[in-house]
């Protein structure tokens, strides 16, 4: 029986522990909140995300200490947001994941520090990049909890590790593949954030479908570019753990990072429009993470500029974006 350890309480990791507990793993999960906890144990439903989806308690359990539930698992998945990783993995010892196989669920960033969630995870905790692996869509947690017809590809430099991942998350309506290539899902899931709050931002100032075509076709160029610059081997960037997932978040209503931009082209403040939205949009932090690793590979990434620019030197989104739009073809 496969055990795992789920760490987060977001939609994602909601999502995530509905489909491996109903495929028959168990699965401890943490969350940060003794009152959530509680609720859980109660009514089987998270009380802040997903809270129409209802759980097995023989097969979940809820708690808030994190070294007994990573104890117990053989899997873990990260599901927090990227800038809480340090806050909830710095208190495990550093052998607390040896012998453990890990999966990140986390589109974002290590901020400040500028580093892939997975790599923070291996120099950590000791660990072999090979224990490590990657969750990427195109897949919205709303729409699983709906249980509509998802894919989802497992990254990993490990295609049996990959694999054995993929096998625990398929079901009637989830379909998941292995794929070799960490670093790029793993980046490219750090930058559809980007290209899905710039597309928020148009939209907000009332640019239309056409250009956010155009808008979505350069990202992708974009994103070539700078995965050529940091991590230069050959991938197929139309597969949908690439184009497939910048599209479901750049398009979606469910995307919160274009829902966090929508609001700022509106004329939202970044703090205002972080209080009303009560989620962590990862393709705020993620905008500066990128923006400053590429101050040394100096490659052309107009968007993610403009986007640093309205974000964090309160530069006006219209004027940003009558700028950007004189570079896009």
């Amino acid at each position: 029986m496969d055990k795992i350890a789920m760490i987060g309480g977001g939609s994602w990791a909601t999502a995530l522990t509905k489909i491996l507990s109903e495929n028959g793993a168990q699965v401890g999960w943490w969350l940060r909140s003794k009152d959530d906890v509680q609720h859980l144990r109660t009514t089987r439903h998270n009380p802040r995300y997903l809270s129409s989806v209802a759980f097995d308690l023989s097969r979940v359990h809820p708690s808030t200490n994190l070294a007994d539930v990573v104890e117990e698992a053989d899997w873990l998945v990260l599901a927090v947001p990227a800038a809480f990783v340090r806050s909830a993995l710095d208190k495990l010892d550093r052998d607390a994941l040896r012998g453990k196989r890990i999966i990140s669920a986390i589109k974002g960033m290590i901020p400040k520090e500028n580093v892939l969630v997975t790599d923070y995870v291996t120099e950590r905790f000791r660990l072999p990049q090979s224990r490590m692996g990657v969750v990427a869509g195109p897949c919205h947690a709303e729409e699983v909890a709906l249980e509509k017809q998802s894919y989802l590809t497992i990254g990993g430099p490990d295609l049996v590790l990959a694999e054995d991942f993929s096998r625990m998350l398929r079901n009637r309506y989830v379909k998941a593949y292995p794929m070799d290539d960490l670093d790029g899902i793993e980046y490219c899931a750090v930058m559809k954030n980007i290209i899905a709050l710039t597309c928020g931002i148009a939209h907000g100032l009332g640019y239309g479908d056409n250009f956010q075509a155009v808008l979505v076709s350069n990202a992708v160029q974009e994103i070539r570019r700078f995965l050529h610059a940091i991590s230069p081997v050959t991938r197929d960037l139309s597969g949908s753990a690439y184009l497939g997932d910048l599209l479901v978040t750049a398009y979606s209503q469910f995307s919160r990072n274009r829902t966090f931009g929508n609001m700022i082209g509106r004329g939202y403040s970044v703090k205002s429009a972080q209080m009303e939205m009560n989620m962590v949009a990862e393709g705020y932090y993620a905008v500066r993470s990128i923006y400053e690793l590429n101050r040394e590979l100096q490659v052309s990434m107009p968007i993610t500029t403009a986007a640093y620019h309205i974000l964090y030197e309160r530069i006006s989104p219209a004027v940003e974006l009558e700028i950007l739009k004189e570079k896009l073809r």
